[in-house]
């Protein structure tokens, strides 16, 4: 339970960020442009608490706390006295106008600057770049474990956060990249290859760094016994606790390695030795792997032992910067991650990546918002500014109701000379209705695919 009100409260932490700082951007606008506010609310429904401030603004906290607008005087909605008509919005200059309602979207991306130059002077703990297993294309590549990752592409990859993020967008174009390698021993960086035009053609989009062969070093599962399968090879030989150290006198470091080492074993017949660490003493074990066929018709060896879990990956790299290089180095975070953002859009509207890794509804950023949450405050500022960068390029889409349908019709308007008449804004009102009801049909529909997946 506790988690699932620390993902609701979170959620709402977050929208509540968002979406005040989108209003007030329309809201401070406006205010600059002449407009009479008649309300500032966060939330809809019942006012829960209420202000009124010196120019005539009511401010209202109100019920639900799932969004929040602002309420400027306007002749298309309620009979404004004459001495109060150039404080309308419908009776601005439209290029006005299309300033009050940008002005949404762009607080938001301001927002984002701020929230990133804060996660920066912080400091963002993460994971070393560092490669623990490399195999498929990132053997091909000359990739070796333990090279750091220094640049993806033309992106710096100063944490592994980065380096996942720029390999997952490279590997959606299946184009090759070029990686900056750091190399124990070398003095110089190593350039490499990435062959990404030869993944399949449909992968798993959240299982990209899998599909490209690459394990880091902090996701290496510790060699250490966690169970042993009766009547298995190891069976009554390795014991739960076991560390394994060495098969066949080659050393192993982790779990992973565990697999290769047996088909060289198996291949080459005959037992072997496995050496492991048990309660502080070196035993040397003769085990025999067993033959198995899978259902793809391949051949396994097998001891017959499972991993203990994991212990949860201690960070080993922290993103940090000084204040002042803080803010350029926020300002192109925000620029790269508006332009990801908007190639993952067209990538799904032309059928390249799965619709249903792209739009999530308010359960998977619940879930989401509370596991950023627990990483620590950084982590969270990170999160924000992510959000706050997807509401504003939402908000900007040419779907009637959002922000940027009403600029579509203030930039038709700019070319035709007048108005749109109220038919076809009707019109588009009830089109964008149901586009956005579908939009939000489709995200709650991947929010429970998710769940029971």
């Amino acid at each position: 339970m506790s988690g699932v009100l620390g993902s609701v409260w979170w959620m709402l932490v977050a929208l509540g960020v968002l979406v005040t700082f989108h209003e007030f951007g329309h809201y401070w606008v406006a205010r600059r442009c002449g407009v009479k506010v008649l309300r500032f609310s966060i939330g809809f429904g019942r006012p829960l608490w209420t202000r009124r401030g010196r120019d005539g603004t009511e401010y209202v906290i109100a019920a639900i706390p799932l969004g929040g607008y602002v309420k400027m005087l306007d002749e298309r909605e309620a009979e404004v006295p004459p001495e109060q008509r150039p404080l309308a919005f419908n009776n601005k200059p439209v290029w006005q106008r299309m300033a009050i309602v940008a002005a949404g979207p762009l607080a938001n991306l301001v927002l984002a600057v701020a929230l990133l130059w804060a996660m920066l002077v912080i400091g963002r703990p993460d994971h070393a770049p560092i490669v623990g297993q490399a195999q498929g294309l990132a053997a091909a590549a000359g990739l070796q474990p333990g090279d750091r990752l220094l640049a993806v592409g033309t992106r710096a990859t100063p944490t592994w956060s980065e380096a996942e993020l720029a390999l997952a967008v490279a590997a959606l174009d299946r184009a090759p990249v070029t990686l900056e390698v750091a190399r124990p021993g070398r003095s110089t960086p190593l350039r490499r290859t990435l062959p990404l035009q030869q993944l399949p053609a449909r992968i798993d989009e959240t299982r990209t760094l899998a599909a490209i062969g690459l394990t880091p070093r902090h996701l290496l599962v510790p060699a250490v016994v966690g169970k042993v399968v009766e009547g298995s090879p190891a069976w009554g030989v390795l014991a739960e606790g076991d560390t394994i150290t060495a098969i066949d006198g080659h050393p192993v470091t982790s779990f992973e390695d565990i697999a290769p080492l047996l088909a060289r074993l198996g291949q080459r017949g005959g037992p072997g030795m496995v050496e492991v660490l048990r309660d502080g003493e070196r035993l040397a074990l003769e085990l025999t792997p067993a033959r198995e066929v899978g259902r793809d018709g391949q051949v396994h060896w097998r001891l017959g032992i499972a991993n203990a879990p994991p212990p949860r990956p201690a960070t080993d790299a922290v993103l940090r910067l000084g204040p002042l290089a803080a803010v350029p180095a926020a300002v192109r975070e925000t620029g790269y991650q508006v332009r990801q953002l908007l190639g993952m859009l067209g990538r799904a509207f032309s059928g390249a990546v799965s619709v249903q890794n792209t739009v999530s509804g308010p359960i998977t950023i619940a879930q989401v918002a509370n596991g950023y949450a627990s990483l620590g405050p950084a982590w969270f500022l990170n999160f924000l500014a992510l959000l706050s960068i997807s509401l504003a390029i939402l908000n900007l889409l040419p779907i009637p109701v959002l922000d940027g349908g009403h600029l579509l019709y203030y930039l038709i308007e700019l070319v035709i000379g007048r108005p749109l008449g109220d038919r076809v804004v009707a019109a588009g009102q009830y089109i964008g209705l149901a586009l956005l009801a579908g939009l939000m049909g489709l995200a709650f529909y991947n929010d429970i695919l998710r769940l029971v997946s």
